[in-house]
């Protein structure tokens, strides 16, 4: 080299040096702080991804706690049933005690009837008492909000339901009529006319069991009609007379496909043989008229069978199960058991005058937000129903609150048929909500929780791939920039000290 002005080989070392220095100073601070990625010039792309991931991995996380916090609001609402179930179990004990008339005092049935009206009040003490955080998990607080109730729904319940906007209506298309077994037994006139010393010996059999009564001559169908429903809790079975008392209509007592009626003639009493007499089918769509063809003369001894039907119908246009007059959806957006009129299930078409719904639900449930995204997929809702004694119970047989003093399920003076009826019947809601909440902890919050925990595992993999150091890799790096940082050093040493050689020139 002969210039001094520039000494481009200084430029050129300084230039190296500075880069060396720059990826010695990057590996000592991915080093340090354990991530590859500090700023936004260290990786853009990577950067929006990893804190993309970051807000993904904090909402999972979050969504786990309320998971963790659903479970332990249900398990709450589950001790405070499990003692209601407990408390109904040995009301169903009383009754039965207090249902004989003979060999227990009226002393005795006045102290069982203090026991009930203290394990009623206990129930309302308990569904009143029981919370979480100062919220009322038992008294309906968690019941959904209902309106607009057609005429043809009898009963319903909603278990589960979520839904966008102010209400979800719930829309019943009835497809299949349900129906009760039964037969139409036509006489020549209201009483029985047989020969003499001959009987009318009539086996009827239902779901429950079976009797055989015996007539005389004389006796006039609506006794007959009297006679068989003495026996319904045991047979299944009730009777009407018709209008003009020429007939009699024996049908089952319940609805649906499990019901059925057998009739058999064991005596037709010399009557058999006479015009018109003898058993004709009811009509399918109008069960109080019976068909104009005789079905089966009493000379025939063979049994005559008719079954029920169970309803068919769609709710929110998903094929429903039935059973009987109810009918149920169970969907990831509405669980829902509805049972309807008798004079509706009968009937063809929508639930609802006009295009109005069966009924509507405008709010309530207890609502879980159980994903990391806030939408309804990530939203379930169950429904907690009032479990006090004026809830427990249905409409047809009595609620819990009939069994008190002085109502007419008492155990004193009252109906203890109907009694243990209710009482069953509150046993078996009380075990159907618990399997309810049951259900929901096992397959919806601990599956959540699981499957949640494996995507923060995912999520967190893939942040660290993303944004995390590679120790080993920055180490070499770091070794690397160390030696070619103190060697660019002594290289600017030699390249600022080379223009000295241009002295010797000048001699």
């Amino acid at each position: 080299m002969s210039r001094i002005n520039t000494n481009v080989q200084s430029l050129i070392a300084q230039r190296v040096l500075q880069q060396n220095q720059n990826q010695l100073n990057t590996s000592l601070e991915r080093l340090s702080t354990g991530l590859k990625i500090n700023r936004g010039k260290d990786d853009p792309a990577g950067l929006i991804a990893s804190e993309n991931l970051n807000g993904e991995s904090r909402s999972i996380n979050t969504a786990i706690n309320n998971a963790q916090r659903a479970d332990q609001v249900v398990n709450i609402a589950e001790g405070g049933l499990q003692e209601v179930s407990g408390l109904l179990t040995e009301l169903q004990s009383l009754v039965t005690a207090s249902a004989s008339t003979a060999g227990l005092s009226s002393e005795e049935k006045q102290a069982n009837q203090l026991q009930i009206d203290s394990i009623i009040q206990t129930i309302d003490r308990i569904s009143s008492s029981t919370s979480f955080q100062g919220l009322k998990l038992l008294n309906g607080n968690f019941d959904f909000k209902t309106s607009g109730i057609a005429t043809g729904v009898a009963d319903f319940r909603v278990n589960a339901a979520k839904w966008n906007g102010t209400k979800l209506d719930v829309n019943v298309l009835v497809t299949t009529s349900a129906q009760q077994a039964g037969v139409y037994l036509s006489n020549a006139s209201n009483n029985l006319d047989l020969g003499t010393g001959s009987s009318f010996v009539l086996e009827v059999t239902g779901r429950l069991g079976s009797r055989q009564f015996s007539f005389s001559s004389g006796t006039t169908l609506a006794s007959i009609a009297t006679t068989i429903n003495q026996y319904s809790d045991v047979t299944g079975i009730k009777a009407t007379a018709s209008t003009n008392s020429t007939g009699l209509k024996i049908y089952s007592d319940g609805w649906g496909k499990d019901e059925f009626v057998s009739v058999k003639v064991v005596k037709d009493g010399s009557i058999g043989t006479a015009s018109n007499i003898g058993f004709y089918s009811l009509q399918s769509g109008n069960f109080n008229s019976a068909s104009t063809t005789l079905t089966q003369a009493f000379t025939n001894t063979n049994a005559l069978n008719d079954s029920g039907q169970d309803l068919g119908a769609t709710i929110n246009g998903i094929a429903a199960t039935a059973n009987g007059k109810t009918i149920r959806i169970n969907t990831d957006f509405l669980d829902t058991e509805i049972t309807l009129t008798d004079t509706q299930s009968r009937t063809l078409g929508n639930v609802g005058s006009g295009s109005n719904p069966a009924f509507s639900i405008t709010g309530g449930g207890a609502t879980f937000q159980l994903a990391g995204k806030v939408d309804i997929g990530g939203r379930v809702a169950i429904g907690i129903q009032d479990v006090s004694a004026r809830k427990l119970g249905n409409a047809v047989s009595g609620y819990l609150s009939d069994l008190t003093s002085g109502n007419t399920g008492n155990v004193v003076n009252g109906d203890t048929t109907k009694a243990q009826k209710i009482v069953t019947e509150a046993i078996e809601q009380v075990s159907a909500t618990r399997g309810r909440l049951g259900a929901f902890q096992k397959n919806v919050v601990g599956a959540t929780i699981r499957s949640l925990g494996i995507a923060v595992e995912n999520t967190a993999a893939a942040q660290s791939v993303i944004r995390d150091s590679d120790f080993a890799a920055e180490t070499a790096s770091l070794t690397r920039s160390q030696i070619l940082a103190s060697s660019s050093t002594n290289i600017l040493g030699l390249a600022n000290q080379s223009p000295q050689q241009v002295l010797q020139l000048l001699g």
